[in-house]
């Protein structure tokens, strides 16, 4: 008789759900009529990610203490399940933002090679043929994702992390018709690959070390065997760190972040923003809190300077940005900053305040990206500060949503985005640490400055004035711009959520710290 190991299939049912969906995804692009297979796909996975979240959302409320699975592998808690519902929240917007470009089959080798840009011409902003393939993929990253967070050992890290890696480098470069996203995909990869390369070393010489994989296990050893000063351990821990801080796009490892999100098409870059983002950054919380207890005065003054590096280049840099993309890119750099603030703070009150934080930002972050797709799709160019002028007065919905989504990015009341950073504020310093929270206010002022240009962009700066400065704003041919529906339904969905999440702080406030409990503070 055989000894078959246990699996709690309940637990692993967002990830089986997305799977399913980018399996059935490609069947439709090969089954399916030519016609029908990007709605077709696009359906599905939607359904998919619908299925995770609500999937996510029931092991959430079906889990009271956690408990690891498959070979402890995998761990079942509420951290794990709410991380889930953000990356599946996260990937239904981004199929929403997706959906709406050019359709009906693929682009005939000959057509390519005429169309082939470097700025994008009239597929700008929205991914050339969105095919079963695209979809797939996107659901397929959103299952390593929801994987990684349930993460319990070295080896199921490792593995889950190129699992999304690697359908992300294919989607950044999947606008064959553009030079731009050829070359993201490219940058991507090498760059990525290093950070993974980085992530991997240091676990080899956590295990070296210790000789375990399991994150408690390897807090376990340290305490038995008094290794908190083993050179081998302290260096793969610096190597993990960095190479989670390569995913978060954290300085000073954010050198991929500006080119990737500027080439790679619109909605991946949404998707990358959010979901990438809040899987590494919970995804180091959970290991460092969980495997290195011993090295906690050690690995928090590492992470708060990390953060406030983001915080100054990512801000800094952002000051002098036109191409509203690339200042979106340095400003999630400054918010990896924000986020790395309640990790440093090691504290529950951090864990409550990362878990928070996460959410307002996914949606800030998908709408804003959401705004530009449809800003570009309107012109066929890149959208800049200049060419944003009049924008909120000709699509006032979208107009209104990307002013709402500044000023959450700015942290000011009435959006998400205030207690996102009270918060984090909070738990530096219940920790002590009034350096730190100086550092976060001092950020918040200096991008006030880039995000309210881009208000002042949509809303006050007239056509006369954009021709006194040869800077004349490009108008969309063809009469008035295209309502897409589905898009315009994502940004609100983002938009509900960054005001909501504001006016609804107890009780999203009491999900993360029931999620934030089952970590070991």
């Amino acid at each position: 008789m055989i000894d078959k190991p246990s699996v709690d299939w309940f637990a692993l049912s967002p990830v089986l759900a997305l799977l399913g969906a980018s399996g059935i995804a490609l069947l439709g692009a090969v089954l399916m009529p030519r016609r029908v297979r990007g709605p077709f796909a696009a359906t599905v996975v939607a359904l998919g990610f619908a299925g995770a979240l609500t999937a996510a959302a029931l092991v959430y409320a079906f889990t009271d203490e956690a408990t690891s699975i498959v070979a402890d592998a995998v761990r079942r808690d509420r951290f794990a399940a709410l991380a889930q519902m953000i990356v599946a929240g996260c990937g239904l917007l981004a199929v929403g933002i997706s959906y709406g470009g050019r359709r009906g089959g693929r682009v005939e080798a000959g057509e390519r090679s005429d169309r082939r840009t470097a700025s994008g011409g009239p597929l700008f902003g929205q991914v050339a043929d969105v095919t079963s393939e695209y979809y797939a993929l996107l659901a397929a990253a959103g299952a390593g994702m929801a994987f990684l967070v349930s993460a319990n050992n070295l080896m199921t890290l490792f593995l889950a992390l190129e699992w999304f890696s690697i359908a992300l480098y294919i989607l950044c470069a999947i606008d064959v018709d553009r030079i731009a996203s050829l070359e993201a995909g490219l940058k991507y990869l090498i760059i990525g690959s290093f950070g993974s390369g980085a992530l991997l070393f240091g676990s080899a010489l956590v295990y070296g070390a210790t000789g375990e994989l399991g994150f408690a296990e390897i807090a376990r050893v340290q305490a038995a065997q008094g290794l908190a000063d083993d050179p081998l351990l302290l260096a793969g821990l610096a190597m993990i760190i960095t190479g989670l801080a390569f995913k978060a796009s954290a300085a000073p490892f954010h050198m991929w972040t500006p080119d990737v999100y500027e080439g790679a098409p619109t909605p991946v870059t949404a998707f990358m923003s959010a979901a990438t983002k809040a899987t590494a950054l919970l995804l180091m919380l959970r290991l460092l809190t969980t495997a290195f207890p011993e090295q906690e005065d050690l690995w928090t003054i590492a992470v708060a300077v990390i953060a406030c590096a983001s915080l100054a280049i990512g801000n800094l840099a952002a000051l002098v940005q036109r191409n509203v993309k690339r200042m979106l890119a340095y400003s999630s750099i400054s918010h990896a900053g924000f986020m790395l603030i309640p990790i440093a703070a090691n504290n529950a009150l951090g864990g409550r305040a990362l878990l928070f934080y996460l959410i307002p930002y996914a949606a800030m972050s998908l709408g804003a990206f959401a705004v530009v797709a449809a800003r570009e799709r309107e012109l066929g160019e890149p959208v800049t500060l200049d060419n944003l002028s009049g924008f909120g007065w000709e699509r006032p919905l979208l107009g209104i949503a990307m002013w709402v989504f500044m000023l959450g990015f700015a942290g000011l009341p009435l959006t998400g985005g205030f207690w996102g950073k009270f918060l984090a504020f909070s738990a530096a310093q219940d920790r002590g640490w009034t350096w730190l929270v100086i550092a976060g206010v001092a950020a918040t002022v200096v991008s006030l400055y880039y995000y309210l240009a881009v208000v002042r962009a949509m809303y006050m700066r007239s056509g006369a004035e954009l021709q006194l400065s040869g800077t004349a704003s490009s108008v969309a041919a063809g009469g008035s711009p295209p309502r897409e529906a589905l898009l315009s339904l994502s940004v609100v969905a983002a938009l509900i959520v960054t005001v909501g999440t504001f006016f609804a702080v107890d009780p999203v406030t009491e999900l993360a710290r029931d999620a934030a409990a089952s970590l070991p503070f």
